[in-house]
């Protein structure tokens, strides 16, 4: 199998990366070798092939050569990519893998020479260290082996699942965001901790490794978000106390408000 990747950002760059150093899966075969990247410029063509030793390139000549291709792009730019590419594959039928955010698989077909077969993934950021987040979500004219395949490659980045592409928004505004999140929720406790007296560096710290904590015991136990809430609760106590102040602040409305204003933008974007 060889894959081109076309816009090799952060994103494309731990996916690549990820990818080369599989050892499980269909990524376990891949080399450096197998992979063409289409970078936006010279210099970080040369910048990835230094990296990876994989073969780079600023056009699209010869990418109907790869089994699969990688649409790495923001969804902004992916209209001109799409028009850029659809000449190099009117020879034969490929499957191309889509992370842009919010562009429907009919809009990319509808780009495309017909019998392309577009397949959806939906990842997160922490795939940087391989432990990612990515919903797969077949277009019209995929088949379920191509919906397996791109699952099994991105099981080599962390976790992996199959969804229907309606619910790729919802998982964009959940999962695909969730870094984010969390990452503005340890910003705050930070901040409170300042407030009380604490140095920002040690809260940090401290909230980074409760958060690991926290989930990697959730993942070992199977203990729900309810029964590890209600656990560190006691009755009467001081978490319980933060927590009923949160929700008179509307912790989890304003949650579900970011979550819904997430889904609206990729509407918009489709």
């Amino acid at each position: 199998m060889t894959i081109c990747i076309i816009g090799c950002g952060k994103m494309g760059e731990a996916i690549l990366t990820g990818w080369i150093g599989a050892r499980t899966g269909a990524a376990a075969a891949l080399a450096p070798a197998d992979f063409l990247v289409v970078g936006h410029s010279d210099q970080r063509c040369e910048q990835l092939r230094q990296r990876h030793g994989v073969h780079v390139q600023t056009d699209m000549e010869g990418v109907d050569a790869a089994d699969v291709i990688v649409l790495g792009v923001k969804p902004q730019v992916l209209p001109g990519v799409l028009e850029e590419l659809a000449p190099h594959l009117a020879t034969s039928p490929h499957l191309v893998i889509s992370i842009a955010a919010g562009v429907a698989s009919a809009t990319i077909e509808a780009a495309l020479p017909a019998g392309v077969r577009v397949v959806r993934a939906m990842p997160n950021t922490p795939l940087q260290v391989g432990q990612g987040a990515t919903a797969v979500a077949a277009g019209a004219s995929a088949t379920p082996s191509d919906q397996r395949l791109v699952c099994d490659l991105f099981e080599s980045l962390g976790v992996a699942v199959e969804v229907h592409e309606d619910q790729i928004n919802a998982v964009a505004a959940l999962s695909g965001a969730a870094p984010a999140y969390y990452a503005a929720l340890i910003e705050a406790l930070v901040a409170a901790g300042e407030r009380a007296g604490l140095p920002a560096p040690l809260g940090e710290a401290l909230l980074v490794q409760s958060g690991f904590g926290t989930f990697d015991m959730m993942r070992k136990t199977g203990a729900s978000p309810e029964q590890t809430r209600v656990a560190v609760c006691s009755p009467g106590g001081t978490t319980l106390a933060a927590l009923s102040a949160m929700d008179r602040g509307g912790f989890a409305s304003s949650i579900q408000d970011g979550v819904q204003a997430a889904i609206d933008r990729a509407k918009e974007l489709a």
